[in-house]
């Protein structure tokens, strides 16, 4: 039977593992990443609605294509030129065929002899500009580098990449290439989830957005967020776009879009993808997405003035002392005068020997020269050299005191003056 502590033991062990194996799974679930479509060198238009019919399906759709890419490209060229799409030229189908990227379904009915359909066009934009008329075919000016983040808010959760998703779907799938915005979308693969999620829209903090922003080579930040509700599974839906920027999620602005049921979502979603670049659009033009200076990197603090160099300290010496006598009073004086010196600290005695050399270290504040000068002005006879200082007194008998300054006479009392001018 095992004991309660191992089973405990086992216990928290296999709730750890489970949560490794969750974030584990959560970090490599299949249901996460969408990558955006790349229309950098494309120009798109549409959609264009086509209604053909023909000998059979095959022929009908491809009589559909042909009329799309003639009515696409004049509507291009009419929307780059702001011009009437009367006047826009017509071009030859070998022609439309080799500038035509892509064609996109939108929505299309096959039938035996009839095809209809609204489809969108992808023109190359090297290849298109010189039948556009316009260099490069650059439509407007782009914005910086924005970093959008897709918010989805349902059922109180609020989800960005962490899983698919229709709305990172839509923005996904919408193509940029004639967008003012300069959009950096990310995929929602690798460490996409812990890095651009929902509450890093909510951080305050400014370094870790300058991280980010330059992890993902971007200069700004757009938050698209939906507030999506249904009415129930498989019903209307309603949602709400709301366009926000900067850091501290500034409001751009909003609108409301519905959809009858489920099917209807991912078309409502694309529609909100839209006009929600239109909202950013419009404020860009305004002058309303500067970019918060907050983000920058902060100045580098102001240099300081050196400082004077410090004066030297009063720096405090160690000297040997060597006194020389024949009687211990001369040692003992030599003490005395040596701990009531001026400037000195200390004085140790090293060695004693009355009858001969004693040796006494002194901490002074000055020259070997000062504390021997200092010692002859008490009456004793001294020398020195390197550290030492040698002292020794003329008779027997230690050096007497030198006499204390004479007093000053008091000065003589001046005579006063009375009133009639006369010395009193």
């Amino acid at each position: 039977m095992l004991r309660r502590p191992l089973v405990a033991s086992l216990l928290i062990l296999l709730a750890v593992a489970g949560l490794g194996a969750a974030v584990y799974a959560q970090l490599e679930s299949g249901n996460r990443g969408d990558l955006p479509l790349d229309t950098s060198n494309t120009l798109e238009v549409g959609p264009v609605h086509v209604d053909v019919g023909g000998t059979d399906a095959l022929s009908a759709r491809l009589g559909g294509w042909r009329i799309a890419q003639r009515q696409g490209f004049r509507a291009l060229w009419a929307k780059m030129h702001n011009a009437p799409i009367n006047q826009a030229p017509v071009l030859p189908d070998g022609t439309l065929d080799q500038i035509v990227a892509s064609i996109n379904v939108d929505r299309e009915q096959i039938g035996p002899n009839r095809y209809i359909a609204d489809l969108s066009l992808e023109f190359d934009r090297a290849k298109a500009a010189p039948f556009l008329g316009v260099e490069g075919a650059q439509v407007t000016e782009h914005s910086v580098p924005m970093l959008l983040i897709p918010i989805t808010v349902t059922g109180g959760t609020e989800t960005s990449v962490e899983l698919r998703n229709a709305w990172q779907h839509a923005w996904a799938q919408f193509r940029t290439a004639q967008s003012p915005i300069a959009y950096v979308r990310v995929s929602g693969m690798g460490a996409d989830p812990m890095l651009v999620n929902a509450a890093q829209t909510t951080r305050p903090g400014r370094g870790w957005w300058r991280a980010l922003l330059d992890m993902y080579g971007a200069q700004d930040i757009l938050t698209a967020e939906v507030q999506f509700q249904r009415s129930y599974p498989g019903g209307p839906a309603r949602a709400r776009f709301i366009a926000r920027h900067g850091p501290d999620n500034q409001i751009v602005g909003g609108f409301t879009l519905t959809a009858p049921n489920s099917d209807a979502i991912p078309a409502m979603m694309a529609q909100g993808a839209q006009r929600m670049d239109s909202l950013f659009a419009e404020a860009l033009a305004a002058g309303k997405l500067s970019r918060d200076p907050s983000l920058n990197l902060p100045p580098p603090p102001a240099q300081i003035a050196p400082l004077a160099p410090p004066k030297p300290a009063n720096i405090v010496n160690a000297y040997q002392v060597q006194v020389t006598g024949s009687d211990v009073l001369v040692y003992n004086f030599a003490m005395a005068h040596l701990r009531t010196l001026a400037g000195v600290d200390s004085a140790t005695p090293q060695q004693i020997n009355p009858g001969g050399t004693s040796y006494i270290l002194v901490a002074y504040h000055g020259t070997v020269a000062q504390l021997a000068g200092a010692l002859r002005a008490r009456g004793w006879i001294a020398d020195f050299g390197g550290t030492v200082v040698r002292i020794h007194s003329a008779s027997d008998k230690p050096p007497a005191l030198p006499a204390p300054p004479a007093a000053r006479p008091a000065p003589a009392p001046q005579p006063v003056a009375n009133q009639t001018g006369g010395a009193e």
